[in-house]
């Protein structure tokens, strides 16, 4: 029996116990830092595995790793579990729907991602030790990849400096392996302090941070012709200085996420928008606090890895989707628009076709379409670790991400066979890399060359920390 064909069998094995923990992360969804009950769920069946574990990762106490196997090559598989503020959404059914509660969801599919990829490190696991092999499989669960930076601060922390190849993989419409495309970003608060005044009797003695506020979103508005093409800057205000419109809002806050092609361009952008702050606190004779809350760097190809994954997939095939998956499917394409499904195929580099609600195909290696340009803290880990990631097809083709549709797929069939599918391909991938010194060889001296002339730098200054949560009190 080939190697590919047991590991596949050791993940099919426990498939049933990993489909009821996304389940269960998916009942119980918790935002950044705050994923107390998915941790614990990780935690729980990282146990019964038989994994040795380390908590609090990084001072973070919703991150937590799981070890297994002796000596060797490091193997790091990445999953992560938290949701969504807003896309609270009925499971299975395709029309808005939210839950009573508090509006949370699971809207990008980090429910499937923790499980599928602890799924294919307790595969490994048995692999190595069924076999005899020295090597080392580690399973990473990483909280707040929503804005939080989490693996930033892990990377920070040392937590992946024995590493030698790092494995993750994403929630998508098409199965294939992830084009490393993403931007750097930095989140940034800015705290306008003025005067407060009587704005009729006295406005002139006042001095508005509101003022500045809005001037500062003027100012970055101009700023826009002239930054590339590709950056991107996204705000939101977090304090406006009161409901009173009688009163010269003397305390006035906005949140800025700052995002360029890489590391350089990001960190000179950032440059450019403190000083158009600065000067809006100069008009307003107005006083400004900046403070960088989190970031993260663009993704870090790898083409030995890439390769690797990719003859997985296709050794493997597509994932076994039916006829009742497809109809689902149609269900939720149906609330969709055109704009919707072109896109997806666009940034596939695939033609469009309207007729195919699941994909039922690998995509082709190299395939270069539009990008999409989100961010990831996954970025932080490529920088310093050989890593890939592969795309998991577990969503109807066209779903939106941090979405009600993507919400309410996550405990679907269909995305449960894409995230066994894929948890599959990754267990062959560490096996591969287990085995071959001379893939681990090459993928560190690709990561090498791609960041020689541009060593890795944290985008976190040194004094910005995670915002730890308290960890809940059990009853």
């Amino acid at each position: 029996m080939q190697n590919s064909e047991r590991i596949w069998q050791l993940v099919d094995v426990r498939k049933d116990q990993y489909e009821a923990l996304s389940d269960r992360i998916w009942d119980k969804p918790e935002i950044a830092y705050t994923e107390f009950a998915a941790v614990a769920e990780h935690t729980a069946m990282l146990e019964a595995e038989g994994f040795r574990i380390t908590r609090d990762l990084a001072g973070i106490p919703t991150a937590v790793m799981g070890e297994a196997g002796e000596e060797g090559p490091v193997i790091a598989i990445l999953g992560e579990y938290d949701a969504l503020p807003g896309l609270s959404q009925e499971a299975g059914v395709a029309e808005p729907r939210p839950l009573p509660g508090d509006g949370m969801g699971h809207g990008c599919g980090h429910n499937l991602l923790g499980s599928g990829a602890l799924l294919a490190a307790a595969a490994v696991k048995d692999w190595l030790a069924e076999n005899g092999v020295k090597g080392r499989v580690r399973y990473y669960g990483c909280p707040a990849e929503e804005g939080g930076a989490a693996k930033a601060f892990m990377v920070r922390a040392g937590c992946f400096d024995d590493v030698d190849i790092a494995i993750t993989w994403h929630s998508m419409p098409f199965a294939g392996v992830n084009d490393a495309m993403s931007l750097a970003n930095t989140r940034m608060d800015f705290a306008f302090i003025g005067r407060a005044s009587h704005a009729a009797a006295s406005p002139h003695l006042g001095r508005s941070a509101l003022d500045a506020v809005e001037l500062m979103n003027v100012g970055v508005n101009y700023l826009r012709e002239h930054m590339p093409s590709d950056a991107r800057i996204h705000y939101a205000l977090l304090e406006t200085g009161g409901i009173a419109p009688n009163v010269v809002q003397a305390n006035a806050k906005v949140r800025y996420a700052i995002r360029a092609r890489d590391l350089g361009e990001m960190f000179a952008l950032v440059e450019r928008v403190k000083k158009v702050a600065q000067g809006a606190a100069l008009m307003t004779e107005t006083r400004v606090e900046m403070q960088t809350i989190s970031a993260v760097s663009n993704l870090m190809g790898n083409t030995p890895l890439d390769h690797a994954m990719h003859a997985n997939l296709l050794r493997l095939g597509p994932p076994p989707f039916d006829a009742e998956d497809r109809d689902f499917a149609e269900g939720i394409r149906a609330t969709l628009t055109d704009g919707d499904i072109s896109t997806q195929y666009r940034r596939a580099g695939l033609p469009i076709r309207r007729d195919q609600p699941l994909a039922d195909f690998i995509v082709p290696l190299g395939l270069r379409g539009e990008a999409m340009l989100g961010s990831t803290d996954v970025g932080d880990v490529s920088w310093n670790v050989p890593l890939v990631q592969a795309d998991g097809a577990t969503v109807a083709i066209g779903t939106p991400f941090h979405s009600w549709q993507m919400t309410a797929q996550g405990k679907s069939a269909l995305a449960k066979k894409g995230m066994v599918h894929v948890a599959k391909v990754m267990a062959g991938t560490a096996i591969d890399a287990i085995k071959s010194p001379t893939l681990i060889a090459e993928a560190k001296a690709d990561l090498a060359e791609r960041t020689r002339d541009n060593p890795y730098v944290s985008p976190l200054p040194p004094e910005v920390q995670p915002p730890i949560r308290t960890r809940p009190v059990a009853e």
